[in-house]
């Protein structure tokens, strides 16, 4: 934890946080406006929700269940607090198949191998004395000891943040899309911060266990076990006022009046039947790519031309056509 402090008093020199420059952990994190400040100091804007749940992560050492639509922040979440608490970032990608070979831990195959044949050239050697078959099989079975012990073993993500002897921040992205068996497998790591390897035993987190993220796009309902042993957030599309803050840390050199009409446009936007609203990585896309084209105030042809940065689906691009004009001259005379 001492690496933390001084990694944490470097980092934030010369900020003057809520009372000075932050020397300890402990300070960053003495309230939920102290941590708010902070976040918003690493230019990731976010609500008195977000913030308290990351407070309460830290404080009560629980998960974090983060749902809510794809372009939101959930995954620029889990790397702010990475960055803000100066741990590293431990990441799973989960998909349709995952399994604890992926997740957790493996053999390494072909080290056995490798040392089988040794061991296959060695055989007359190591048996040398052994007295009838029965001790020559104890023999071996001291060899199969070995090839199953720390010295073979490959970890994955889950065990890696296990490991981390000053703790790191996990996260375990796009849950949904993982399996209901592979949920199963996060139990015990999200209740107890330990896994059970059946050839070596109960490996345990260090003094400081992960700070947990696990995101959800909800393509499909998460198991009500797995939810039990998190916190729950939800991030939702955030309103102008609040979008507006997000473009200014995101894009500074982006002209007010300018902002404001893309916000608008955005929030009007998303009013509309698309198959895929925009969401907030995609109006930070648009507030650079206007930057690039020198705009200084939205209109139709620009907006048609530029469309393609905001909607990834050509029938939304077209459905939306009709109606640039009009969302144009709102934006604009908002």
């Amino acid at each position: 934890m001492a690496r933390l402090r001084f990694a944490l008093a470097e980092s934030h020199a010369g900020h003057g946080l809520a009372g000075g420059r932050v020397t300890d952990i402990a300070q960053l994190t003495e309230s939920v406006d102290t941590l708010k400040v902070s976040f918003e100091d690493h230019r990731y804007i976010c609500s008195n929700q977000i913030a308290t749940a990351v407070y309460l992560a830290f404080h009560l050492r629980k998960p974090v269940l983060i749902e809510g639509p794809p372009g939101v922040g959930k995954t620029e979440l889990a790397k702010t607090t990475s960055e803000l608490f100066a741990l590293p970032l431990i990441r799973l990608q989960c998909y349709e198949g995952l399994d604890e070979a992926k997740a957790i831990y493996e053999w390494k195959y072909g080290k056995q191998l490798l040392y089988t044949q040794v061991l296959k050239e060695t055989l007359d050697e190591v048996l040398q004395g052994a007295q009838g078959f029965a001790e020559s099989v104890t023999r071996l079975h001291e060899f199969g000891d070995i090839f199953f012990s720390e010295e073979f073993l490959e970890p994955r993500p889950l065990l890696k943040a296990l490991r981390e002897e000053e703790g790191c921040v996990l996260l375990i992205d796009e849950v949904d899309k993982s399996d209901h068996e592979f949920e199963s497998l996060l139990l015990e790591i999200l209740s107890d911060f330990q896994v059970s390897i059946p050839e070596i035993g109960t490996v345990k987190a260090h003094r400081d266990p992960p700070i947990v993220f696990l995101t959800s796009n909800n393509t499909r309902e998460i198991s009500d076990a797995l939810k039990r042993r998190c916190l729950h957030l939800y991030i939702p599309f955030p309103d102008a006022d609040l979008e507006q803050r997000i473009i200014h840390a995101r894009v500074p050199e982006i002209p007010p009046e300018l902002r404001r009409q893309l916000v608008t446009f955005i929030q009007d936007l998303r009013e509309l039947d698309l198959k895929k609203v925009p969401a907030i990585s995609e109006t930070i896309d648009w507030a650079r790519t206007l930057l690039l084209l020198h705009t200084e105030t939205l209109d139709p042809e620009l907006v048609r031309e530029t469309l393609n940065v905001i909607l990834k689906f050509q029938e939304d691009i077209e459905n939306v056509d009709a109606e640039i004009a009009a969302l144009t001259s709102k934006a604009v005379k908002a």
